[in-house]
């Protein structure tokens, strides 16, 4: 599927009440999955247990 094709999709699913903001929200959060999932697949990860750390260290 491409982009334009996922982007007219995520906006047909949208209520029918949905707003400009509503739809612009929904295409810039499957954007940023995207963006991740490319970055997974590059192995541009962070290790769970370094995860955990760092949040362990904002939690004090």
């Amino acid at each position: 599927m491409t982009p334009k094709a996922r982007m007219l999709q995520a906006i047909q699913n949208l209520p029918e009440d949905a707003s400009i903001e509503d739809a612009m929200e929904r295409l810039l959060f499957l954007a940023k999955i995207e963006r991740g999932l490319r970055q997974a697949d590059a192995g541009q990860i962070i290790p769970h247990a370094d995860v955990k750390a760092r949040i362990a260290k904002w939690l004090g």
